[in-house]
């Protein structure tokens, strides 16, 4: 009964050291995900901008509600 005691403790204590280290290493990587984040949808905006040809007008005809 102790050794499962014992066996279920320990695989707690590994849970809790592996979500730390997986918290401390995340906030230290976040500024550079958050940087190629940031280069990515730069990247996207201008092949948006490419394909569709710039600043479109937006039609409001279907923002009047006329009934």
């Amino acid at each position: 009964m102790i050794a499962l005691v014992a066996l279920v403790l320990s695989g707690l204590a590994v849970i809790v050291v592996t979500a730390t280290v997986i918290g401390v290493t995340e906030s230290r990587q976040s500024g550079a995900w958050r940087r190629i984040a940031a280069e990515r949808r730069r990247s996207w905006e201008r092949r948006q901008r490419q394909l569709h040809g710039g600043h479109h007008e937006v039609d409001a005809w279907g923002d009047e509600d006329t009934d």
